[in-house]
Formats: structure tokens, C-alpha cells, sequence
């Protein structure tokens, strides 16, 4: 398998946590992988942008531009911010809900995430979730990242088997929130799955 991924968000929503959960479960399946993350003010809210390379085409670790398959975007902007990784066939899974930067505090700019939503819409080929309200039903926003992880598998554009990614997270997330975040990506793949099915 041959797949560039793309994962965008900012500091705090577990963008590096899913692209070596990705990287792993890839490995663990017999691929060759390359991954980097770009990090800017990440604990204070910057963006986050991981790459995640998969298969024997890949010689470096960074995608070019227009050359992603999927991007799976934690926040509308940084989607938008990100888009010109996205090849002509390619598709993003998008969590709708923002995350208001410091700024808008200070400029009171209005940001909702609508505008970012909207021009994703008419651009781009997506599938969309509202994250902040799949989050209220798992009890923590800190889902967000493995709820969109299961969106990702369950629309068969990541590519790798749901069962390789479950043990990846069994792996790398704390034992105490192993069947939280077991919960949230097969909530995410249930959804994954029936948007692809329509």
C-alpha cells in the first residue's frame, strides 16, 4: 500500500498521538513508513501538522504539495491552512467544531468556523463531523483525535485494518483510558462507515 497522510490541528488535540498510532499500525501490517511533525507554539494553541507516509514510493518524510490522500483536519482553519497538501482525488475528514485562537479574545473577529466549513464544502471532497458533540457523548473532548482516527478506518480511506489500529491503541494510550479511547474510535468507524455507504 502506497498512502500520504496528512493530519492538521493545533497544540493540545493529539495530532502527533494519531500519526504514530498510524505510523505503527501501518509498520505492524508490513509497510514502510516515514513521519515528521510540524509543530508551531503547539502548547499555546498553534497548529500542528503531522505527515504520515506509507509504502515503498515514499523517500522522504514530508508530503508534497497536492500529493496527500487523505487529510484528516482537527480543526475547520487549519484544514483550510493545509488544503494545498490534498491531491485532485483526494479527501479530508474534517472536524467542523473550531477552536478559537488567543487572538480572538483580543480582536473579537468572530471566528466559528462556518466560513472555513463552508468553502471546504465547495472546494474540497469531505467528510465532516461535528466533534464537539460526538465528544459530549464519549464525556472528553480529548477523544476528538481517536474519534476522528476511527472516522479516517471506518471510510476505508486510511487503509489499514480496524483490528491492527485497536491493538496500536491499546499500546500507546494509558491502560486507564484504553477502553475510553477503544470506545471512541469504534464510535468514529461506525460513522466513518456509514457516510462512506451513502
Amino acid at each position: 500500500m502506497n498512502k500520504d497522510i496528512l493530519i492538521c490541528g493545533v497544540g493540545g488535540q493529539g495530532t502527533v498521538l494519531a500519526s504514530r498510532i498510524i505510523a505503527a499500525a501501518a509498520m505492524a501490517e508490513g509497510s514502510t513508513v516515514h513521519s515528521a511533525e510540524t509543530i508551531g507554539m503547539a502548547q499555546r494553541g498553534g497548529p500542528v501538522t503531522s505527515h504520515v507516509r506509507i509504502g515503498d514510493e515514499a523517500y522522504s518524510p514530508l508530503i508534497p504539495n497536492k500529493k496527500a490522500d487523505l487529510i484528516i483536519g482537527f480543526e475547520p482553519s487549519e484544514v483550510v491552512r493545509n488544503i494545498n497538501y490534498l491531491s485532485r482525488d483526494g479527501i479530508a475528514v474534517v472536524n467542523t467544531s473550531p477552536v478559537k485562537p488567543v487572538t480572538e479574545s483580543l480582536l473579537k473577529s468572530g471566528y466559528d468556523g462556518t466560513e472555513m466549513v463552508s468553502y471546504l464544502k465547495e472546494n474540497v471532497n469531505c467528510i465532516f463531523v461535528d466533534g464537539n458533540t460526538e465528544c459530549e457523548k464519549l464525556g472528553s473532548v480529548k477523544f476528538l483525535n481517536i474519534l476522528l482516527l476511527g472516522v479516517a478506518a471506518g471510510s476505508g480511506k486510511l487503509g489499514i485494518k480496524k483490528e491492527t489500529i485497536l491493538e496500536e491503541i491499546k499500546k500507546r494510550v494509558k491502560e486507564k483510558f484504553v477502553d475510553a479511547n477503544t470506545k471512541a474510535f469504534l464510535t468514529g468507524y461506525e460513522i466513518g462507515d456509514a457516510k462512506e455507504k451513502r
